[in-house]
């Protein structure tokens, strides 16, 4: 099923219905050449493996706790109303400590 992007212009829900039975989703908001905006919804004990991507991330809590993991063993746990900016390439993981939907902004740099 392929993703549908937002147009310019439209407004965007950002608060989709709760996650059901522990299951996590995401979806990609819109995505334009330089920039893409997902939407990250986890439910408590959810978590995305270590991964990484080419370009500056920024992640915004919308609601509920979520934890990174970064380099070196250190979290930083993020609540409704923060953000954490992670630069390029830079290696993380997500928890939810509580449900949460977050916001993740990643640009994108040309292959």
């Amino acid at each position: 099923m392929a993703l549908t992007h937002a147009a310019p212009g439209e407004a965007i829900a950002l608060f989709p219905a709760e996650p059901a039975g522990g299951q996590r989703r995401s979806q990609a908001v819109f995505k334009s050449t330089d920039l893409e905006v997902i939407r990250l919804t986890l439910a408590a004990g959810d978590a995305l493996p270590p991964h990484r991507v080419p370009g500056e991330i920024t992640v915004q809590c919308l609601r509920g706790v979520l934890q990174l993991g970064l380099a070196e063993g250190r979290q930083c746990t993020l609540r409704s109303g923060e953000m954490c900016f992670l630069a390029g390439g830079a290696q993380h993981d997500v928890r939810a400590l509580e449900d949460c939907v977050a916001l993740v902004t990643i640009a994108l740099r040309p292959a």
